[in-house]
């Protein structure tokens, strides 16, 4: 056998066989007592394993998927106005974005989905195993209209220089369009630095520069483009919209995801939307719990000083209200937060049940990114992706909260963190 690995640095032992853990396949299910048997790194069998092989005993342990965050910013682990206003270095960006991606993967999120911040070099840089991540799907730079969410210059500064922030790989942050003729010239762009699927600010944002919340951005018949265009390349696009006009516009485009980064008021399927007032489509979006508990401290989150802060008090005053629409909706979860992806379960767990927020954070979101079946959910056929927890977490909803409860973390059937 070979040499485990402890603490980062890389993947090593490939164990093709899992035994005695207590399992929570993703589906719902009830936790039941069995092994499996990984080779080529995917799971293909479920039960009793054959003789042969690397085995890993679990028998204390308890094995969940490998959790999946739909909605990061790698690119933007670094503060938002030094690393816009080039007061730290592109090696420091660098860095930043690869420490939160190896924090990333020990927390037991093995895939993740990146709207906006990053270019394919970071994504290559992690699959060659140059540096410890999780799987990362990206949009590229995010589309943005001329000013709005996503424009964080300085108020002097002409939008055609924003372009000059950008550091192929480590910042690739948004691209302007005026028109729909400008954006329809800058998705390929997109796509072709590495995008897989495309990302829209359709209204304006708490954490913005120079726009207000309630602001549309981008027209109805401008996020059609979008969608054109992303469809002509079998992918889909996701927007950030704060209330209803904005997201009324986007599915009515045909988008397939909404993100409603913060609680809405009144919410039914986004920021500020009646319950009456939006058609559901593919609304897949419920708040971020983690990211209001967070900015609920006295904490400044906007790049302008002190607008953040009213802002973010507004939006985490209805993060309830916003759950319990959105549970009725039918609407699905699709984030963590950034720094406290796991605090994240543990929030929801008390809001909703800890089932409930494992098969979000699992078989859900697998759904979200396109990948049902393949990550997400133990099943003969899925990729092994999996975290042994020490401790039960729909017992103990905590234990997601500590990374350092996530012992034993598989990707691909190869471990890549052991802390047992």
């Amino acid at each position: 056998m070979e040499k485990k690995v402890r603490n980062g640095g890389g993947s090593t032992m490939r164990p093709a066989h899992v035994a005695g853990a207590t399992v929570i396949d993703g589906s719902g299910s009830d936790p039941s007592k069995l092994g499996l048997t990984i080779e080529n790194g995917r799971i293909t069998r479920l039960g009793v394993s054959s003789a042969h092989g690397e085995r890993l005993d679990a028998e204390v342990l308890t094995m969940t998927p490998g959790l999946i965050d739909a909605h990061v910013h790698l690119g933007l682990s670094s503060p938002i106005q030094p690393h816009f206003s080039f007061q730290i270095s592109a090696a420091e960006v660098a860095a930043d974005i690869f420490a939160t991606a190896g924090a990333t993967l020990d927390a037991g999120f093995t895939t993740v989905r990146d709207t906006g911040g990053i270019d394919g070099g970071v994504v290559t840089a992690i699959e060659k195993g140059k540096v410890r991540g999780p799987r990362v799907l990206s949009c590229g730079p995010v589309q943005c209209q001329i000013g709005g969410h996503g424009f964080y210059g300085a108020e002097w500064e002409p939008t055609e220089l924003w372009s000059s922030h950008h550091i192929p790989g480590p910042c690739a942050l948004s691209m302007m369009a005026g028109n729909a003729d400008e954006l329809r010239r800058n998705v390929p762009e997109a796509f072709r630095s590495g995008a897989s699927f495309l990302k829209l600010c359709v209204t304006g944002g708490v954490v913005s520069g120079h726009d207000r919340l309630t602001e549309a951005q981008f027209t109805g018949e401008e996020i059609a483009v979008a969608v054109q265009e992303a469809a002509a390349r079998n992918t889909y696009v996701t927007v950030h919209a704060h209330h209803n006009q904005g997201i009324r516009d986007a599915v009515e485009a045909g988008v397939r995801c909404v993100r409603a980064r913060h609680q809405p008021r009144r919410i039914h399927s986004g920021r500020y939307c009646r319950s009456r007032g939006c058609p559901r489509a593919h609304l897949r979006r419920r708040p971020a719990t983690a990211a209001r508990h967070r900015r609920s401290r006295p904490r400044r989150v906007d790049p302008r000083p002190g607008k953040g802060c009213t802002r973010a008090d507004d939006a985490c005053a209805r993060c309830r209200q916003a759950r319990r629409s959105t549970d009725r909706a039918g609407f699905r979860s699709h984030r963590s937060g950034r720094d406290r992806r796991g605090k994240e379960l543990s929030l929801r767990a008390a809001l909703e049940t800890p089932m409930e927020a494992l098969v979000a954070a699992t078989r859900t979101n697998a759904e979200i990114l396109g990948l049902s079946g393949q990550v997400g959910v133990i099943i003969p056929g899925a990729r092994a992706d999996l975290v042994l927890w020490n401790g039960n977490p729909l017992e103990d909803p905590e234990l997601f909260s500590d990374p350092t409860n996530a012992v034993l973390v598989i990707q691909a059937g190869r471990i890549v963190k052991d802390f047992r």
